[in-house]
């Protein structure tokens, strides 16, 4: 198989009245599971929350527009948290990344026992005017795609057709993930809308199809020669000692010195690049005194 490289397609289909995505996001989901030390069923929750999260980035217009996700269900894996911008940098992590259940019903990993049914799913959007859009939907089935397409459906009306998958190897690497999208256009006429409902139905093992052929290869072989938008995810988390640093700052100097009287340092860790950032007592004096500064002469 050729080295393949993740993408998001965007084009439009059925005479420009359906707006058709294919993601390729193996790789992005590689570079969590070696992040987070992911166990295969963390791996597949995660790894599709990341791809339907990328696909919603991949419509985000403006300059500093970000989007975040969080999936609070009642499963062994806990809460999920995904967040993303218009660069398509995405990160995430699930708060149980060793959780294990047995296979379901069909023989395949539980991901819906590991969200769990009973719960929420929650976008925030800010489109770079600092005035974000909040909605929430409860969740369907624990499977990521369906309740995507709820969320689609009820908070933003916008029926959404999602086929989103992740196939984990035996020893434990992504071989294939993304996803499918059809969404009609404004005026979509019912026999455009009736071909992407039946057409979603090809996918339901998408993942399997990533891992033999391209995003490009799956659009063309299902849906013809498509006029495509690319954009390419990758896993980029936006923390840095320099940002946790200002972090800190705000804090203000009482603080960071109450928590250096009683641990003897300052720990900071990112959930989403499973990074530690620790400052000795002589570092957070001299984040104080530039502070300080920094003040002064503001």
């Amino acid at each position: 198989m050729n080295e393949k490289r993740d993408v998001i397609l965007r084009g439009l289909i059925y005479d420009g009245e359906v707006s058709l995505s294919v993601a390729d996001t193996t790789a992005l989901v590689n570079a969590a599971i070696r992040i987070h030390d992911l166990s295969p069923l963390a791996a597949a929750a995660l790894g599709r929350t990341l791809t339907v999260a990328a696909y919603m980035c991949s419509s985000l217009k403006t300059d500093g527009s970000a989007l975040s996700v969080s999936i609070k269900g009642d499963g062994a894996g806990g809460p999920i948290y995904v967040s993303g911008d218009k660069e398509l940098h995405m990160r995430g992590y699930i708060d149980d990344p060793h959780v294990s259940l047995p296979p379901n019903a069909l023989g395949k990993l539980d991901v819906g026992g590991c969200v769990g049914q009973n719960g929420t799913l929650t976008v925030v959007r800010d489109d770079g005017d600092n005035i974000p859009f909040v909605g929430t939907t409860p969740l369907v089935s624990g499977e990521i795609g369906e309740d995507f397409a709820a969320y689609f459906a009820y908070s933003e009306q916008l029926p959404t057709a999602i086929a989103v998958g992740v196939k984990i190897s035996k020893e434990g690497e992504c071989l294939g993930a993304g996803g499918v999208f059809l969404q009609p256009m404004p005026g979509a006429g019912e026999e455009s809308i009736a071909k992407a409902e039946r057409a979603i139905g090809q996918f339901s093992a998408v993942s399997s199809l990533l891992e033999s052929m391209s995003a490009e290869e799956l659009a063309e072989k299902y849906f013809g020669k498509v006029d495509f938008y690319a954009q390419i995810p990758e896993y980029k988390c936006n923390c840095s000692r320099n940002y946790i640093e200002g972090v800190l700052a705000a804090m203000g100097a009482e603080e960071l010195r109450s928590i250096i009287r009683e641990q003897g340092k300052i720990s900071v860790h990112c959930h989403y690049c499973n990074t530690d950032y620790v400052f000795t007592p002589g570092e957070t004096e001299e984040i104080i005194e530039r502070s300080r500064k920094e003040e002064r002469e503001g």
